[in-house]
């Protein structure tokens, strides 16, 4: 069993995944409970998760372009948000999405790279995946990188 993360941790990028949605007002967050995204690797240079395409399709049976985008701005937040803590708090101001192909079944992974980790501001290439490794949406995210509250 991993050891509980201090009530305020020096370093984001120190904690296991576990401890970071620990750490977390809302653990990995309801959408992406809903939408079954899971964490595989955290650091503010790269995010890596996967979702499942069933249960997260549009009416044709092919994976929303939406729960694309949604994965795409979990992944970069959270690099920016281990990139900006303790003293800033990131907050997504721009994410766009290309479609590239369709995906009906399986786990997508998406993998954020981190372009730009400044002092205000932060930006991610997002590379989505289907299980046979095509790319099925390439996203760019921008988060601004805020004065976090103080107490």
């Amino acid at each position: 069993m991993s050891p509980t993360p201090p009530t305020t941790p020096a370093s984001l990028a120190d904690l296991t995944i576990e401890e970071l949605l620990g750490f977390l007002p809302d653990g990995n967050g309801r959408l992406n409970d809903k939408m079954g995204v899971q964490l595989v690797e955290v650091s503010a240079e790269r995010v890596v998760a996967t979702m499942p395409v069933e249960g997260n399709t549009q009416p044709f049976g092919l994976l929303h372009g939406g729960a694309s985008v949604v994965l795409a701005e979990t992944l970069g937040s959270i690099g920016s948000a281990v990139h900006a803590y303790p003293a800033k708090i990131a907050v997504g101001v721009d994410i766009n999405a290309t479609h590239h192909r369709s995906a009906t079944a399986g786990l997508v992974t998406g993998v954020a790279t981190a372009i730009h980790l400044g002092r205000s501001s932060t930006s991610y290439d997002v590379v989505i995946t289907d299980e046979d490794g095509r790319r099925v949406c390439t996203s760019r995210i921008t988060c601004a990188l805020l004065d976090a509250p103080k107490g």
